[in-house]
């Protein structure tokens, strides 16, 4: 890899940037910008076909929308009346990903219930014709058709709905972990010959110096933010994958901006420490916009908002108000929401298209590739828009394209090629019998890790302290985190967190943050005090993201939880959850 060189200052992508002596520079196929789910996705699909390729992400994988999204890969079924060509690319993306991460996606059912009235009886034969059509797209994705449900058999298969409700449709959707998805894309990409920088900031992008008859190539300057080293790589071809930062990150290269501009959407999602409902509910808030209660993984999630947002994008949280506004309005239909004990809120920023005018959650969830050439750098490309259900074919548009000069003879094979842990996925009761786990947590690790889950209980073995949990609420042994830390680019106490939601259950890290704090420190040779730092810091981030969802009562719930998670964490110490 390059050796430490002094940071320049940014050039238009018509010059030239000269290359200080002595810095050594490494070449590559592609520099790809941004480590989300479509960064991610492109250096997979590159790297496959046989390219160099090296990624800077600013902070961590999947650290905005990817990693705060509603978490699910669903069939594009809100496209269907205006271009049913994308809600078949959807459905039929659902189901690629279902076949290369198997153990990373579950169903999820959801009902949608009409209340009582003129309203609700039009409003029922509608969806009823709305989900005939859409079931045409349902084996592409593994979906069960649609059913058509009076008010009894509705509210017996979830009592908790208000009685005002007349019936309603059921249809299924698949959920899926975003920043699992992010970082198995990292991690098979890096195994394939690519290299992933995390918490790495670009710091400019500018044309080498010419070489006679030779391609138009790029020098990349990137930053540690950690260690403050300075990378210098030279790149055939550069991608923005930046999401809501991609107008900034076309700006390091004098890139013309008005040509990238997304119109940045902030959605934030309030979280519960359990299953409330064994089916997600879909209903209206208070202004007709869509809104949801899902069970998700081994929690629940209320969402979405879908605001302008103008803030610090490194900086983007919940506010009392917006959990309010989605607390109110699944309430009205599932009443049972108010007793809920929420542990924390997501809150990211969509990089939608740009448009003026429509209403924020009326703007197109498509996609689009901003070709440079036309500002006078060819060869570098800018990802607009997207989202998480399409990222692979989005990540297979912008690959095609790329591959066209540098590797025309190859073909797309992300959608056939599992993912890492994806293959010959194990099953979790058998593990927890053969390894003496519990079975949930032996199905936690199984989802999160599938095949590899292997690794993690080679260590235990060769290890026996590590099975030690180090965060019940999960669980999270520390044979998982030392594993994260050794070989999946986690270098932080959060950066944990989001490969194994250590810290985001009930107790809110407080009980498993500084013990994570001592393990990174230990495994990456920092001092106990950064450790320490380390955990206080990720203490405050989920304070943060928590205290807006507590109300008084909600209060004392916290102090009775912490209480009796310190009960349950003097017993089930020492391996067993």
């Amino acid at each position: 890899m390059p050796e430490h060189a002094t940071p320049a200052s940014p050039a238009l992508p018509g010059e030239t940037m000269p290359i200080d002596e002595g810095a050594a520079t490494a070449s590559y196929d592609v520099a790809i910008i941004g480590g989300g789910v479509n960064g991610t996705g492109v250096a997979r699909d590159l790297s496959l076909r046989g390219l160099r390729v090296v990624l800077f992400e600013r902070h961590d994988l999947a650290f905005g929308a990817s990693g705060n999204s509603s978490g699910m890969i669903h069939g594009g079924a809100r496209y269907l009346p205006s271009n049913p060509k994308v809600t078949r690319q959807s459905c039929q993306d659902s189901g690629y990903i279902q076949q290369i991460a198997p153990h990373l996606l579950f169903r999820i059912p959801f009902l949608m219930p009409v209340e009582k009235g003129l309203r609700g009886r039009i409003m029922l034969e509608l969806y009823d014709a709305f989900f005939h059509a859409y079931d045409r797209y349902q084996p592409l994705k593994r979906g069960e058709p649609h059913t058509r449900l009076g008010e009894q058999d509705l509210l017996h298969l979830e009592p908790g709905l208000t009685g005002r409700v007349a019936g309603g449709v059921t249809f299924d959707e698949w959920g899926v972990d975003g920043t699992r998805l992010c970082v198995l894309n990292a991690l098979d990409a890096r195994e394939r010959g690519a290299v992933v920088h995390v918490h790495t900031t670009v710091e400019s992008i500018a044309k080498a110096p010419p070489s006679p008859g030779g391609p138009v190539r790029y020098v990349v300057r990137a930053r540690d933010r950690i260690t403050q080293r300075t990378w210098v790589v030279r790149a055939a071809n550069v991608v923005n994958a930046s999401g809501a930062w991609g107008p900034i990150t076309a700006s390091l290269g004098k890139l013309a901006r008005e040509r990238v501009r997304v119109r940045p959407a902030k959605g934030i999602h309030v979280v519960f420490d359990r299953r409330i409902s064994n089916y997600a509910i879909l209903t209206e808030a208070i202004d007709g916009r869509q809104i949801f209660l899902e069970p998700w993984e081994n929690m629940s999630v209320l969402g979405t908002t879908d605001d302008d947002f103008f803030g610090d994008l490194d900086d983007v949280v919940a506010s009392s108000e917006e959990v309010r506004y989605l607390v109110q309005g699944i309430a009205r239909i599932f009443p049972a929401i108010r007793e809920a004990r929420a542990i924390g809120t997501t809150a990211a920023v969509r990089p939608t298209l740009y448009e003026y005018g429509p209403n924020e959650d009326a703007l197109s969830r498509e996609h689009a590739i901003v070709d440079h050439a036309k500002d006078g750098a060819p060869g570098v490309y800018s990802m607009i828009g997207g989202k998480l259900a399409s990222y692979r074919l989005f990540a297979q548009e912008m690959s095609d394209r790329i591959a066209q000069n540098l590797a025309p003879t190859t073909r797309c094979v992300t959608h056939i090629k599992p993912l890492p842990g994806g293959d010959r996925v194990p099953d979790a009761l058998a593990l927890s019998e053969q390894h003496e786990l519990t079975p949930v947590a032996a199905r936690r690790l199984v989802y999160r890790h599938g095949s590899r889950v292997k690794r993690i209980l080679q260590r235990m073995a060769r290890r026996p302290r590590e099975r030690a949990i180090v965060c019940a609420c999960e669980p999270v042994f520390e044979a998982e985190i030392r594993h994260v830390l050794e070989e999946e680019m986690a270098r932080s106490v959060d950066d944990v967190a989001r490969r194994t939601r250590l810290g985001l259950g009930a107790c809110g890290g407080m009980r498993c943050a500084a013990r994570c704090g001592q393990i990174v420190a230990d495994e990456l040779g920092l001092s106990p005090h950064e450790g320490i730092e380390q955990a206080r810091r990720f203490l405050e981030t989920r304070a943060k993201a928590r205290i807006v969802a507590m109300g008084p009562g909600q209060a004392r719930q916290e102090a009775l939880a912490l209480a009796h998670h310190r009960a349950m964490l003097g017993v089930g110490r020492k391996g067993r959850s």
